[in-house]
């Protein structure tokens, strides 16, 4: 019954008017499984897309060797969706505003990050990275299935399967890698 009253106050109280929907800001859509409005999604992604790339080219400088290898890929595999998505909404395919800096929540752990040391900004970026992803693994599938823009939609679909391996290999920063692994 709870989570009935709290999903419909989510809809009722996430009007147009709001930057980012209410039920996507308190994660009631994740839990109910429910898709992005297009605004919401675009937001998300490229609010994620830029913190990766910014706490990444962090890690590429004061991470160690596993979290360097991992970041200069996060950089790189983010960016190209970063200017695969400006490019939908460039060419009109996408009706949705992208923003232009990290909302408050990325912004503090960025200068969390900017400010921590050794194991310190491991543990920090490590935990980072498996909470962003499992986000971005939810956020891509719940609009690859229900979402209301048939190019973008298309486009999460696509993107899925790199972002579950970018959650996979952020589980194992951290980790020793195993005996008789090779890099």
């Amino acid at each position: 019954m709870k989570r009935t009253i709290v999903a419909v106050a989510c809809v009722l109280l996430a009007g147009p008017a709001l930057a980012q929907s209410l039920g996507e800001k308190t994660g009631v859509n994740s839990a109910l499984g429910v898709a992005p409005t297009t605004a919401d999604f675009v937001k998300e992604v490229a609010i994620s897309d830029m913190f990766e790339i910014e706490s990444s080219k962090l890690a590429e400088q004061k991470g160690n060797a596993q979290e360097k290898s991992f970041a200069q890929q996060m950089v790189t595999d983010h960016t190209k969706t970063s200017g695969e998505l400006k490019g939908l909404v460039g060419n009109g395919k996408v009706q949705a505003t992208l923003p232009t800096a990290l909302d408050s929540s990325h912004q503090s752990k960025l200068d969390k990050l900017k400010s921590a040391t050794g194991k310190d900004f491991g543990s920090d970026y490590n935990s980072y990275q498996v909470s962003a992803h499992q986000d971005a693994v939810s956020l891509f599938d719940r609009y690859a299935k229900g979402g209301d823009n048939a190019a973008l939609k298309d486009w999460a679909g696509k993107t899925l399967p790199a972002l579950k391996h970018h959650l996979d290999m952020a589980k194992e920063l951290g980790k020793a890698p195993s005996v008789g692994q090779s890099k």
